[in-house]
């Protein structure tokens, strides 16, 4: 092999290798940004037009820095006729515990979830206060998350990430959305947590960016620890 060959090849291969592990950084602004929550089903009839609204956040010209979306998909619908290739139930376990937050006597589809409040009207409030800033970079490998409060208080942080997919469609075969075709937007993949470590003004984690595998964008929020609510959010594409 000649020096030139072997260049190219190392170029390839470091080309391919950041195209597979994107070097990116999101930063929430220091006002807090709302987290919406929808979950869903494939075989629910009533969740097209939900994932519909979902989906046109993303000409929303305020998408990732004032609203961070994430679609769950639970697995509760599987049994009945078609089962949702997005759906897990560790999503269904996040409803549930939303559920019993809100003594709740069901969860239900489609659900959303506003900032960890169950939310109906559709309606974006302004943002507002100024709880910190987030910021979460992917680099070499590693998905390094930082969270700097406003104010420095007795509190233990947690980072959650879910990596999403980008628009996709099914083609429904069987079950209330029969021989429909479903457009999804901002599919939640996995969702992971960790504890952050730090003091007074700074806390961090870090996470395998092995976890973006198939992933489009990365929602990631900061929550008190034992608690659903969001106190900041941001995210972002993967790719241009």
């Amino acid at each position: 092999m000649t020096f030139l060959h072997a260049a190219l090849l190392l170029a390839a291969t470091t080309f391919a290798a950041r195209a597979e592990n994107p070097e990116v950084t999101f930063q929430s602004p220091p006002v807090r940004a709302h987290l919406v929550e929808l979950f869903t089903s494939e075989g629910c009839s009533s969740c097209p037009p939900a994932e519909d609204w979902l989906r046109g956040l993303h000409a929303n010209a305020g998408l990732w820095r004032e609203v961070v979306p994430v679609a769950f998909h639970v697995d509760y619908w599987d049994n009945l006729g078609w089962k949702d290739r997005w759906a897990s139930p560790l999503f269904t376990a996040r409803q549930n515990d939303y559920g019993s937050a809100w003594k709740s006597r069901q969860i239900y589809t489609p659900c959303f979830v506003l900032n960890g409040r169950e939310w109906r009207d559709r309606a974006l409030p302004p943002v507002a206060g100024q709880p910190g800033v987030l910021t979460v970079r992917v680099k070499a490998g590693r998905i390094t998350a930082q969270f700097a409060p406003a104010e420095a208080k007795a509190a233990a942080w947690e980072v959650w990430l879910a990596p999403l997919s980008g628009d996709v469609e099914s083609d429904v075969k069987a079950g209330e959305n029969c021989g429909r075709k479903l457009r999804h937007e901002f599919t939640a993949l996995r969702l992971d947590h960790r504890a952050m470590q730090g003091a007074g003004a700074g806390f961090g984690a870090d996470f395998d960016a092995a976890s973006l595998r198939g992933a489009q964008a990365l929602a990631a929020w900061v929550t008190e620890k034992g608690s659903l609510a969001p106190v900041q959010a941001t995210g972002g594409w993967l790719k241009p």
